[in-house]
């Protein structure tokens, strides 16, 4: 079976991939598990290149917003789909057209390439917790109300139902997971408004000084790299019929302050010579994150088996181990 993952150059997209060529199998158009035989890692940059060393993968390179190059890539042979490229929050929000012109025609050229292939591929889409603002709840659960108040939240809220619409007329078989902040994400940073989080514990075991933009006590839902891939598995494998009439499921996140994630960082097992972290507060980032929900929790997702984080020591822990060492 063909997989494609858009956005398969980036962190995620690479750890899914090399997730899916270990499994060897996903549940194909049969309903059974079949034989992965071609996984293309769709993205605007070339993947590295150890990433291309297996023969079931190829790298197709350029712009999701081209439809004649996604109906190329995601072609009549295409199975499933992991559609995880964006343009990210911060980003979307500083460039209107560009985040609508990705997040919103380039998933609707995704959806219309799957639409044309042949059967109905599993679509499985990356939306945010972007797609809740304004008041929320401290802890966010399956019926708080979807209130984007962003750009890009709002983009992840169409393409949610995008996902549950196609489906509905039978054009795929898709499903949407809402994900927390994923912590930790290695190399430089990007432009998504969360990214302290990650660099908080990233930049200080590299031996880098990092200075967070948002106070001690500032809390957000975060998941790990390690979890998030999981959960996209579990996804693409669930038998769409237990999700009901909408095909988003929000992802139970863990509640960490950042004040908690240096804490750790300091006494978290390794031999590295540690960055010093301080806390100067930046009034807009501040802003954007007081109204993040501090953390998720879906009896949906539970009850379907999806798995979640228990801690932070856990979280730096699997990032020393799958990163650094």
């Amino acid at each position: 079976m063909k997989v494609v993952i858009t956005g398969g150059g980036g962190f995620i997209g690479r750890k899914l991939a090399q997730r899916i060529l270990a499994r060897g199998a996903l549940t194909g158009p049969s309903g059974q598990p079949e034989a992965v035989t071609e996984l293309v890692l769709f993205d605007a940059v070339v993947p590295p290149d150890e990433e291309l060393a297996d023969e079931r993968v190829r790298a197709a390179v350029g712009d999701i917003t081209d439809a004649a190059l996604v109906a190329e890539v995601i072609d009549a042979n295409t199975h499933s789909v992991f559609h995880l490229a964006a343009v990210v929050s911060a980003g979307a929000e500083a460039e209107f057209e560009l985040g609508y012109q990705v997040n919103l025609e380039g998933t609707r050229n995704v959806l219309e390439a799957a639409k044309a292939a042949n059967g109905a591929p599993r679509v499985v889409f990356a939306s945010s917790l972007a797609v809740y603002g304004g008041v929320v709840p401290e802890t966010v659960v399956d019926d708080t109300p979807i209130t984007p108040e962003t750009s890009y939240g709002a983009q992840k809220v169409i393409g949610e139902f995008l996902v549950t619409d196609y489906s509905r007329k039978g054009y795929i078989n898709g499903r949407a997971m809402r994900l927390p902040t994923i912590v930790v994400r290695p190399g430089k940073p990007n432009k998504a408004a969360s990214g302290f989080a990650s660099g908080i514990i990233r930049e200080p075991l590299n031996g880098v000084d990092m200075v967070c933009p948002v106070t001690p006590e500032s809390r957000m839902a975060i998941m790990s790299p390690r979890t998030v891939v999981d959960c996209f598995i579990h996804m693409h494998e669930l038998d769409s019929a237990r999700l009901g009439a909408s095909r988003a499921i929000l992802l139970s996140g863990f509640s960490v302050s950042m004040g908690d994630a240096a804490a750790a960082v300091q006494v978290v097992e390794t031999n590295r010579t540690r960055g010093k972290i301080t806390f100067e507060v930046d009034p807009q980032i501040q802003a954007i994150v007081d109204g993040w929900p501090k953390t998720t929790s879906s009896a949906k997702a539970a009850g379907l088996g999806f798995p979640s984080d228990s801690n932070i020591a856990e979280v730096i822990s699997a990032y020393i181990e799958d990163e650094l060492d």
